[in-house]
């Protein structure tokens, strides 16, 4: 086991920049957050359906000291009073990553602080750690977000083992693609989530996809497919397609692949703890599904509330701790990954 904890106040500021949010937090021994900024560009994406890199990047550049000034007065500290710089360096968009390890750099630099860079999708994982002191490794955690759908054992503080990922899309991806196919248009997951509320979940039958010898492993293309067909099909037919009950059904699929998979493996691997993670984690159905799947099975499931499922830096901050505490510290050659693979260092 790690080491999981230190004597003195360690007090981490983290920034994360690596999509379409520019974030900064205070987070004191890994599990109390004294500020979390966020200083969203969702109105700004939504007019072109989704977020353009080049735009996320120059707003980044414009937002990235307010927030981390923000984050430093929230919290009533200076940057003196700072242990440590942690960063989200991948993955995520390659320019707006290299705006927060660039705003990190500078500043762990001026100040003489060390420099911890962070796995963005190890942040997702860390987010539990926030609201749930009795929760430690090792657990069973399903991360679940634009990018990224894996089924993992948490091992220890970042050290994790994949038991199952997506083969194709990412259940993220998959919300967002069918919202703009029904027109529900940007950002796909909460509009799809919104709309499934007024929805008969057993509408339409839609497929849900096994992976031939990965039992673990996700695969939402072929639903996604599905989905397409059904709406051009209703529409060469002249039938009305009720948008309610798709996205219902829709997520429904979605929802049932998840949960039976992450359930399945914390029995089989004998874990009696389950956590999710990432923006999808914010799913209402996913919540509730997971809920009942658990109780059922006896195994104790944790969540982040959904300011902390979605991107932002107090995450980072918890992440940066454990990584501080176990001895990562990184150069002033630290760069963005933008296809940094879970695990990787």
């Amino acid at each position: 086991m790690k080491k999981n904890h230190i004597d003195e106040e360690v007090l981490i500021l983290a920034i994360e920049s690596s999509c379409d949010e520019t974030a900064a937090s205070v987070v004191k021994n890994g599990r109390e957050v004294l500020s979390n900024v966020i200083s969203s560009q969702i109105a700004l994406h939504t007019i072109y359906g989704g977020v353009v890199p080049e735009i996320a990047s120059r707003k980044h550049i414009e937002k990235i000291n307010q927030v981390v000034e923000a984050a430093l007065a929230e919290a009533q500290v200076t940057l003196e009073d700072i242990t440590a710089i942690g960063v989200t360096y991948g993955p995520g968009l390659v320019g707006a990553l290299l705006v927060g390890v660039a705003e990190a750099k500078a500043i762990a630099y001026a100040v003489k602080k060390p420099l911890v860079g962070v796995h963005h999708i190890e942040g997702h994982v860390s987010a539990n750690f926030i609201e749930h002191p009795d929760l430690e490794p090792p657990f069973i955690c399903l991360i679940v977000s634009g990018g990224h759908t894996h089924l993992v054992v948490v091992k220890d503080y970042g050290e994790f083992e994949i038991i199952g990922r997506t083969m194709d899309d990412a259940a993220g991806e998959a919300f967002d693609k069918v919202a703009r196919a029904v027109g529900l248009g940007y950002p796909g997951g909460p509009k799809m989530d919104k709309a499934a509320k007024d929805g008969n979940p057993q509408a339409i039958k839609f497929p849900r996809a096994k992976v031939d010898g990965s039992p673990y492993d996700f695969s939402f293309s072929g639903l996604k497919s599905a989905v397409l067909n059904y709406i051009n099909h209703a529409q060469m037919m002249g039938q009305e397609i009720v948008v309610a009950d798709l996205a219902a059904s829709f997520q429904n699929a979605v929802v049932e692949s998840l949960v039976s998979r992450a359930v399945m493996a914390a029995k089989e691997f004998g874990y009696d703890r389950l956590a999710i993670a990432g923006g999808v984690a914010s799913n209402s159905a996913l919540r509730e599904g997971m809920r009942q799947a658990c109780e059922k099975a006896g195994i104790r499931l944790y969540y982040p509330s959904p300011i902390f499922c979605t991107d932002n830096a107090a995450m980072i901050g918890v992440a940066a701790y454990y990584e501080y505490i176990n001895g990562t510290r990184h150069g002033w050659d630290l760069n963005a990954v933008p296809n940094l693979k879970l695990g990787q260092r």
